[in-house]
Order: C-alpha cells, then sequence, then structure tokens
C-alpha cells in the first residue's frame, strides 16, 4: 500500500520537542515501511531538519509549520494554513492519515488521489466530529475516545475503530541493576495533571513514614509547551508543603535514551492526571511499564486499557474527598512492601508485546486492508 502520515503544524517529525502522537506515527511509519509499504511522512518544518530525507525507508516531507498559539481560534488558522500548504506536497496514496483538524475536511474530495482518509482521533472530540462524515475511519486511541466520539456524532459510530497507541521505541532489554527509590513522573507540568496533588501526596506519605525515597518530575513548565507556567511551579516548589522535601524538578527531556534511564532508575511512576475531558491514553505510564516502573495512577477511563489495579498497577480515586491522602497511602503499601511491588513490575511489562510497534502496526494494516 501507499500511505501518507500528515502531521500537524506545531511539532517536528522525528519527535525532537516530544509529543506523543508525532512520536508515535514516527515509529509506525518505520514499521509500515518493514513491512514493504511504501510510506510518506508530512510534518512542520523545522530548524536543523530537511524540507526532503528518507529515515529508515519512510520519505520525509516538511511545509512550514508555527509554534502552537495561546488562542485556540489563532490554532485553528494556522493549522488551516499550514493543512493548504500540504495538500500541495501530499503524494498519490491509498490511505491518508491525519491528525489536523482543517485536512479531513480538505482532502474529503480527493480521496481517489490522496487515499481514503484515517482520521486519528488521539484526544477527546469537541465537536469536530461531525465535519468527518466522509472519512473512512475514525481511530481512537482509547474505548474512552471511542465512547466519546459515538456519543458526539453517534450517524457516524460505524466508522470507529479502536487501535491502542504503541510504545514509540522498541522496548529496551533491561539491566539487572536494581531499582532506585524513586517515584518518577514524566510529562507536561499543568495543574491539570495533579502536579499539586502528586506533591501533596509526597508530604503526606513522608510524614507518614516515608523515608529514602525521592520524587523525580520531568516535563517542561513553561506554557509554550503546555505547562502551567514556570512562575506556577517554582511557586509549587517552594511552598512550605515542599520545602525540605527530596523533590528534583530535571526539565523536559527529549532524548530517546535519556529518557529511558530514567524510566528504567524508577521504582514508582505515579500519573495523578485529573484532565477528566483531556486524558485519553496515557502514553508516559504505558512507556514507564515497559521499563518496569510500576504505575499509580488516578482513575481515568483511559488508563482501564491497560492497567489493572491490583495486578499490574495502582489506580487511586482522584475524585475522593481527600486525593491527596489516598494518593499517599497508595505510595507506602507499595514502597514499604517490595515482593507486591515487584510481582507487579513483572505483570506491567506484558504491555511489551501488547503494545509493541510492530504488533500495533499490525493491527493498523489490517484496518487499511479493510478500507480499501
Amino acid at each position: 500500500m501507499r500511505i501518507t502520515i500528515l502531521q500537524g503544524a506545531f511539532l517536528p517529525v522525528p519527535p525532537l520537542r516530544g509529543g506523543a502522537v508525532e512520536k508515535m506515527w514516527f515509529e509506525l511509519g518505520k514499521q509500515f515501511s518493514k513491512k514493504g509499504h511504501r510510506v510518506c511522512h508530512v510534518s512542520r518544518r523545522f530548524p536543523g531538519l530537511p524540507q526532503e530525507e528518507l529515515i529508515e525507508g519512510v520519505h520525509h516531507l516538511r511545509v512550514k509549520g508555527y509554534h502552537t498559539p495561546a488562542n485556540g481560534l489563532h490554532l485553528k488558522l494556522l493549522d488551516l494554513l499550514y493543512s493548504l500548504r500540504a495538500l500541495r506536497v501530499l503524494p498519490p496514496a491509498d490511505i491518508l492519515i491525519t491528525n489536523s483538524f482543517w485536512l479531513p475536511i480538505l482532502a474529503a474530495r480527493r480521496q481517489q488521489r490522496f487515499g481514503q482518509i484515517v482520521v486519528d482521533v488521539a484526544r477527546m472530540p469537541k465537536g469536530q466530529m461531525r465535519f468527518y462524515r466522509r472519512a473512512a475511519c475514525l481511530r481512537a486511541n482509547s474505548s474512552a475516545v471511542a465512547q466519546a466520539i459515538a456519543q458526539e456524532a453517534p450517524h457516524l459510530s460505524g466508522l470507529v475503530c479502536t487501535i491502542p497507541n504503541p510504545l514509540p521505541f522498541q522496548p529496551p532489554q533491561l539491566s539487572a541493576a536494581g531499582r532506585e527509590p524513586v517515584i518518577l513522573y514524566c510529562g507536561r507540568l499543568h495543574p491539570e495533571k495533579g502536579i499539586a496533588l502528586l506533591l501533596e501526596a509526597f508530604r503526606l506519605a513522608c510524614e507518614r513514614g516515608l523515608s529514602g525515597w525521592t520524587l523525580r518530575l520531568v516535563g517542561p513548565a513553561d506554557t509554550a509547551a503546555g505547562g502551567g507556567g514556570l512562575s506556577w511551579l517554582e511557586g509549587l516548589l517552594a511552598g512550605s508543603k515542599a520545602v525540605g522535601l527530596p523533590i528534583q524538578w530535571i526539565g523536559p527531556v527529549y532524548g530517546e535514551q535519556e529518557l529511558l534511564r530514567l524510566y528504567q532508575q524508577a521504582a514508582l511512576f505515579a500519573y495523578p492526571s485529573l484532565a477528566e475531558r483531556g486524558e485519553t491514553f496515557g502514553l508516559a505510564p504505558l512507556e514507564a511499564m515497559a521499563c518496569g516502573a510500576v504505575p499509580i495512577v488516578s482513575d481515568l477511563a483511559c488508563f482501564r486499557d491497560f492497567i489493572t489495579s491490583g495486578l499490574n498497577g495502582l489506580a487511586f480515586n482522584h475524585r475522593s474527598l481527600d486525593p491527596a491522602s489516598q494518593l499517599a497511602q497508595e505510595i507506602i503499601n507499595l514502597a514499604h512492601n517490595p515482593d507486591r511491588r515487584a510481582a507487579m513490575a513483572e505483570a506491567a511489562l506484558d504491555v511489551r508485546n501488547s503494545h509493541h510497534p510492530a504488533t500495533i502496526a499490525r493491527q493498523f494494516i489490517e484496518c487499511f486492508q479493510m478500507l480499501i
């Protein structure tokens, strides 16, 4: 098959500035190529990247894009300009995959040239699904997203195909070295991610006898990268509830090897997201599980697709009257029970097979074959 992948206007491919969607499709494009398909990957132009190149069999084309604006309407306008440019370079194809807002609409009348349109729905829909009635497939990355699409556009529910995100890397060989007493968080540092809740839970855990453990935060805080702002985070870290505690903020880490090293060092991975409508999959917990860290997550529906609480991780009730106390107790329970932690870590490693890039690529190919 001839497969085109068109990314949005704001992040580069390869994922030099992060982005779960960009990481995923960069890896899947290589997997499609390994299986003998012709793949073209279109993304934003970025300093240091050529306008055109070949990476592991994938033909990369880049067009002018933008930095992410703060205003939502401005973002949609820039996405429209980017999509119009991208239309001029799209090659003939059998399948066109995109997460752009406008491209599925603009390309709908030219599907004989550009291919069957697969809309990559990696976030909770916000009213736009009704515009995609001429798409061949609405790919949801979790059962929670699939349900949200069906609720928003019941007449399009027959187009929905649920395929999970793969690991954005080949699962690493784990070292035999012991885990460090580290509770790791990786991702955007934003209020909706439950960062204040995590700090409070760590403080409570330390008051209740947690000793020798470090809370390590990895990710951007600046608003341009989707964070809550440097002043907001610095205020939390300098507050009376955090001062004197073993808390480290490393900042953003975009290099794959460095990120894997951080995952492999940590015994626990905390992801207490509060984003009821914003969290759609949870790639960071999946990555941590593939590296042997035990996840503790909030009770959001998207995590239930791959985390069974008590078996390969834990979920706490973030909607309770005192969620910080609940999270603190879950941290203490695992920190003080290395045998239980080891059993959960072993079970968590199953995602290395269920979400291996080759496994998920095969599911996509089967979907594409049915479409054409």
